[in-house]
């Protein structure tokens, strides 16, 4: 059913070349897709009208007249002669992203970038007649004080956690405009709610890193240089929820395939871990024995985070298949490979 579905779309992933988009783009192939398109940033610039404009214009183009750089590497796209923007879908995964102190530091740009690159997307996506818009949300557009397990009905019962609350607010007014968009247009646009992915190809950077590939990485250089402590923010206490990449860009073209409703659908695993605990594991996976040292100086963030994830399995029967700890050790194993190169 998958390879029918995929096999006469036209598919525009925005951050495709990215983290998440990376394994979402080799799942197309996998299912038969035949024309994907990527663009990347160097070329288009989605908080830019113009280039969202721009864009649209060249994935209308066949083949043969399309700038080479919207390709996948190392794929060549077949595409029909004639295009059908109702045959078009768009997989906006694009977002200008960062963990606790990224956000801190940055809060004007991430809600301004996140904002405009959805907003004018999907309008222009509306105007031009594309069949379907699947847009990325975020955890971080819960209440700070959602009852766990997060519902998919509670997330305007309050206001998001400070430190994620511009990032969440922008990511969260996708689902305004997908709502009313399809009441008002009848416009098939879907909201999807993941929870913080990791996995291999994450980002290692600790100065905008989430905290799985932060733990890791400062794990694996403790041992490097014969530290005994490492550093982690917060006090331990808080929960959080995470989904192997792979699992969470099985969802997305699940959701894509099989889902056409208003209502926004969380993507997670289902299993809430403490930081404390998620720390202590990433210690023992990589090998690191010295000391955790707890920074109560720096901010904990969301008391809680933990999805129902039953939405998924029910609308398009979606459930995660990673276990934490294997995807834990795939993480880990990938990031001491590029450290190798």
């Amino acid at each position: 059913m998958a390879k029918n579905f995929w096999n006469d779309k036209r598919i525009l992933v925005t951050g495709g070349a990215g983290f998440l988009g990376s394994f979402v783009t080799e799942k197309l192939i996998g299912r038969g897709a035949r024309d994907i398109l990527i663009p990347r940033i160097e070329y288009y610039n989605l908080v830019d009208r113009d280039d969202i404009r721009r864009l649209l214009d060249d994935a209308a183009l066949p083949v043969d007249r399309r700038p080479s750089h919207l390709r996948p590497s190392g794929f060549q796209p077949v595409s029909a002669s004639i295009y059908d923007p109702a045959q078009l879908i768009i997989l906006h995964l694009a977002a200008h992203v960062g963990g606790i102190g990224a956000n801190r530091e940055h809060p004007a740009e991430f809600f301004y970038d996140n904002l405009m690159m959805g907003v004018e997307l999907m309008h222009q996506a509306w105007q031009r007649g594309i069949g379907k818009f699947v847009a990325i949300g975020t955890v971080c557009a819960y209440p700070k004080f959602t009852p766990v397990p997060f519902k998919e009905d509670d997330l305007w019962i309050g206001y998001p956690e400070e430190t994620n609350a511009p990032y969440g607010l922008a990511k969260k007014m996708l689902l305004v405009q997908s709502q009313s968009y399809r009441q008002q247009y009848g416009f098939n646009a879907i909201y999807l709610l993941p929870v913080n992915m990791y996995g291999p190809r994450d980002n290692f950077d600790l100065q905008s890193s989430h905290v799985i590939p932060a733990l890791i990485r400062k794990c694996l250089e403790a041992q490097e240089r014969g530290d005994r402590e490492v550093v982690v923010w917060g006090d331990g206490s808080p929960t959080r929820e995470f989904i192997y990449v792979e699992d969470a860009a099985e969802g997305i073209l699940q959701a894509s395939e099989k889902y056409d409703g208003p209502e926004p659908v969380n993507l997670g695993s289902g299993r809430e871990i403490s930081i404390k605990d998620l720390a202590e594991m990433i210690a023992r996976l990589t090998g690191f024995e010295g000391r955790l040292v707890w920074d109560t100086d720096k901010p904990n963030g969301q008391p809680r985070r933990g999805l129902d994830v039953s939405r998924a399995a029910q609308f398009f029967g979606f459930r995660a298949e990673t276990s934490f700890e294997d995807g834990l050790r795939r993480t880990i194993d990938w990031y001491r490979e590029k450290r190798k190169e």
